[in-house]
């Protein structure tokens, strides 16, 4: 039923700009869909009010190719393409529908998704377009994640209440208070293992503050917590960690295992020039206080402009 409900109304959306708006829109277009909607509604009932019939034609407007709806539709409702229909930008859309259709999301947790602009905070979004596309394609059609479209910077954690101080035992007593929500901000396939977590090296004790294993990467991840910003030394403490569970921990069939050092702050260039932006080290920051979702989209599209310009310099270096 949803997937026949959306073809047509597909199919009354593309009627509606086709041959009853020929492309007009503004003022002209809304007294020809408000006419037509008292039309529809005297000899069909319910459903075809102005704003539906406006729905309608947004969602053709967006999902031109008929053939790509009919592949969605067995997947997602008619409130998902509605939702998805909202978001202006091509690959944006293109990346909440993959997710949409891989992650079986709800018409709410799509809408939450969008809402925590979780794209842009996605590793993802810092790369070329092109390579983004690619990346979607490859996940459609595989089904398989790479650690790009998992990662995020920075994590929205204003859901531990912290207050202005507190030690870094108080930030993972908080995450492991709320596991659950925190496993929710992590992303896709995210299972936690273990709490300082204890590895011994020639007779030496260090603890990895905390310890998950992630089903769509086959990776473990490691989590250093640190309550600065990112340092070089940090590098190197995690690259000990990583090394110690590939050695002793890491099953046959798994991948080798992923870090994230979460920090207060961090600056990009030192985190390129240590490679960092590359690799199996994720350095990002994490935000306790609620911010505004307008300014963090701002800054975040700040960020993405700057990644990528910093990018498209590099090719034309190379």
């Amino acid at each position: 039923m949803n997937n026949e409900l959306t073809l047509l109304y597909w199919h009354v959306g593309q009627r509606i700009n086709q041959e009853v708006l020929g492309g007009q829109r503004a003022d002209y277009g809304k007294q020809v869909v408000s006419k037509l909607s008292k039309s529809l509604t005297a000899e069909y009932g319910r459903g075809w009010s102005q704003r539906n019939l406006l729905q309608m034609v947004k969602f053709y407007d967006v999902f031109a190719d008929l053939s790509i709806v009919q592949t969605l539709s067995a997947q997602l409702s008619w409130s998902h393409f509605v939702i998805l229909s909202s978001i202006d930008e091509p690959l944006k859309r293109d990346f909440y529908t993959t997710m949409a259709v891989q992650e079986r999301w709800s018409t709410r947790t799509l809408d939450e998704r969008i809402g925590a602009v979780m794209f842009e905070r996605t590793a993802i979004a810092k790369k070329p377009d092109a390579a983004i596309s690619a990346e979607l394609a490859e996940l459609r059609s595989s089904g398989e994640f790479n650690q790009a479209l998992v990662l995020k910077d920075p994590y929205m954690l204003d859901f531990l209440e912290l207050n202005d101080r507190y030690l870094e035992k108080d930030l993972e007593d908080a995450i492991l208070r709320d596991i659950e929500q925190f496993l929710l901000e992590l992303g896709s396939g995210f299972t936690f293992i273990a709490r300082q977590k204890r590895i011994q090296i020639d007779n030496d004790d260090f603890y990895i503050d905390l310890l998950f294993y992630n089903r769509k990467l086959k990776r473990l991840v490691a989590i250093d917590l640190k309550l600065e910003k990112f340092k070089h030394s940090h590098k190197s403490q995690m690259e000990l960690y990583l090394s110690w569970l590939n050695k002793y921990e890491v099953e046959e069939d798994e991948n080798p295992p992923l870090g994230i050092i979460l920090c207060t702050s961090k600056k990009q260039e030192q985190i390129e020039l240590l490679g960092l932006d590359k690799g199996d080290i994720h350095v990002a920051e994490y935000l306790t206080n609620l911010v505004s979702m307008e300014q963090l989209e701002q800054r975040l599209h700040h960020s993405i402009a700057k990644a990528k310009q910093r990018l498209d310099l590099h090719h034309k270096d190379t």
